[in-house]
């Protein structure tokens, strides 16, 4: 093996620790980089956010001033429309639970029926069973 001299070994090992610095700043620099696009990603994002909400707020300003534009009377009927839809609502909803629980009973009671059927053919079978074991 070939003797390396002081100054060789202080320059090769000069020459790792420069290229794990090397490493280490490009690991470094791409994490920033990563993290600057994801910043500018967040604020796209909540800019977008402003925009929908503004939008939002905008339809229903024009909603309020186009009900400001109707009559009373209008405004009134309007409010009863509302009123009748929301108590048709509620009654289509107790309705529905309704009918949903006589689907259930229904269900149950024909479990029922084809367990008492299936309970009548096993105590047949036992009977059998026991009349053949008594013979």
């Amino acid at each position: 093996m070939m003797m390396l001299s002081q100054d060789n070994l202080v320059l090769i090992i000069l020459a790792i620790i420069i290229l794990i610095a090397i490493i280490v700043v490009s690991v470094q620099w791409r994490k920033s980089s990563v993290t600057k696009n994801n910043i500018l990603l967040l604020e796209k994002q909540t800019e977008l956010k402003k925009i929908e909400l503004v939008e939002k707020d905008l339809e229903n300003k024009q909603r309020k001033e186009e009900m400001s534009e109707l009559s009373e009377k209008d405004q009134q009927k309007l409010r009863d429309i509302r009123a009748n839809t929301s108590q048709i609502l509620g009654k289509v909803n107790l309705l529905s639970s309704e009918v949903n629980e006589k689907a259930d009973q229904l269900e149950a009671q024909s479990e029922l029926l084809k367990l008492q059927k299936l309970a009548a053919q096993l105590d047949k079978k036992q009977a059998e069973i026991e009349k053949s074991l008594k013979k």
